[in-house]
């Protein structure tokens, strides 16, 4: 039977169980249960892709394999791989039955024909260790598979992952092809760090996430419980989609929201404020120089007119600078501030046009008079021939 009666029972199973789809992402899912193709999910990094792979698998009741790339990653770590360690165990173990098969060998060469005659028992299933796309195509239950951030791995993986994706088999050189006893529900995932190839893009269903429209996220948050009532998290999801509007190194991801709700939540909020948003920025912004964009630009997100305290135990209102707690308002009544005594100093015109050796402030001194014949001498003593 179907998992999915229609486009619709996809975005109702799926809101069951708290993943909020639109219309078009859902027919993606659905094509994908009906047609047997995998599915390639690109966009920024946190709004969703991994997620859905887990929730496909949870509401159609499979069993989720997870194949994570990275940089160098080959088929051994994909695909299959040897268990040499369980082949050396059984050598040794049978070493005395092999010592029986070569005993009446006449030559060497009988011996290793005989030796090699068997080299298939130790490279059968027997001694397979499979990944997790081999694991896959092998189950003989229902699974869905997972290709988490496929664009870090190399190029050369894409190549193995062709024939996976476009006829559900693999193949072992030494036992020959295995194929899909139940087709997988095939996810991969990417977060455009680099191209994929036309031809791994061409065995796929593709669908582009980005972040969702205000009114999306709203409901995304409401639907994970996270104890923040509606009006903040309206207010809340606003300030993020005025923080994804800077220039950030990593924009706040949509779990990342729904952490920052939650985190207002366990702190008893019953307003956002500049400061209160400033001391949990963190939670949705990690980067430092993010967190100084982020905190400049918080008191306009909530309020042209809010100011945020200085009260981050470092400095400059960022945390990151050197007046430790000091109140700088409380430095008006020790004197004049440092730093502008510091500034005054490059004013052009601070001194008058002597203050450098002009005539005026220049002290006579009393010309010392030396006899012409000193110099001679001095030559004379320092660098003539010395007498014997």
């Amino acid at each position: 039977m179907p998992d999915f009666a229609s486009v619709e029972d996809v975005v109702t199973r799926f809101g069951d169980v708290g993943y909020i789809t639109d219309d078009r992402l859902a027919t993606t899912v659905f094509l994908q249960t009906r047609l047997d193709k995998p599915v390639l999910l690109e966009g920024p990094a946190g709004v969703g892709k991994t997620e859905l792979a887990k929730t496909l698998a949870e509401v159609t009741g499979r069993r989720l394999l997870r194949l994570q790339c990275y940089e160098g990653q080959d088929e051994t770590k994909a695909l299959y791989e040897w268990d040499y360690g369980k082949q050396l165990l059984y050598t040794q173990v049978l070493k005395e039955k092999i010592g029986q098969l070569v005993a009446d060998a006449e030559t060497l060469g009988d011996a290793v024909d005989r030796i090699s005659a068997q080299e298939s028992v130790f490279f059968s299933e027997r001694f397979l260790a499979p990944r997790p796309l081999l694991e896959a195509i092998r189950s003989d239950e229902p699974v869905v598979l997972l290709i988490d951030e496929v664009d870090r791995a190399d190029e050369a993986l894409e190549a193995v992952l062709l024939e996976l994706l476009g006829e559900n088999q693999v193949s072992v050189p030494e036992l020959g092809t295995f194929v899909a006893k139940v087709k997988p529900y095939v996810v991969l995932t990417s977060n455009n760090t680099r191209d994929l190839s036309a031809a791994l893009k061409r065995r796929c269903l593709h669908s582009f996430l980005d972040y969702p429209t205000a009114a999306r996220e709203l409901e995304i948050v409401n639907s994970k419980d996270t104890g923040l009532s509606e009006a903040l998290a309206e207010q809340l999801v606003q300030v993020v989609r005025g923080l994804r509007d800077l220039e950030l190194r990593k924009s706040p991801s949509i779990s990342e929201t729904v952490d920052w709700a939650r985190t207002l939540a366990v702190l008893g909020a019953s307003e956002l404020t500049a400061k209160l948003l400033s001391d949990t920025v963190s939670v949705v912004v990690k980067y430092d120089k993010d967190v100084r964009r982020a905190v400049d630009a918080l008191p306009r997100l909530i309020d042209p007119n809010a100011v945020i305290e200085e009260d981050h135990g470092h400095g400059h209102g960022h945390g990151h600078g050197h007046d430790s707690d000091h109140d700088h308002d409380s430095h008006e009544d020790a004197g004049p501030n440092g730093k502008d005594v510091r500034a005054a100093k490059d004013d052009p015109g601070r001194h008058d046009e002597n203050y450098y050796g002009g005539a005026t402030t220049a002290v006579a001194t009393p010309k010392k008079t030396v006899p012409s014949s000193q110099g001679a001498k001095s030559f004379a003593r320092g660098f003539g021939p010395k007498k014997r």
